[in-house]
């Protein structure tokens, strides 16, 4: 396994977490469940600074920013597989 690809996974990973973040939080979850624990410390550090950059409506109760994140890091991994090919 090499190095681009241990990036490229990393990204999915991180990804794939902030989709579950967003799905189980249209759910009703113990917040201290140990899994559900580690998908928000995981993903709070790229979530929170976003929340105080991207607008949230007043008359939409959605919160965006995981659209946000997940779009930055899509391009942020292109950036990266381009350095590293």
């Amino acid at each position: 396994m090499g190095l681009g690809q241990i990036i490229s996974t990393a990204f999915w990973v991180m990804k794939v977490l902030i989709l579950i973040r967003v799905v189980v939080s249209y759910f009703p979850h113990n917040p201290n469940n140990a899994v559900f624990k580690f998908i928000y410390e995981v993903t709070e550090p790229i979530l929170a600074p976003l929340r105080k950059v991207v607008p949230i409506p007043k008359s939409l109760p959605i919160d965006f920013t995981p659209l946000v994140a997940f779009i930055l890091l899509s391009i942020l991994e292109q950036i990266v597989w381009s350095i590293f090919r």
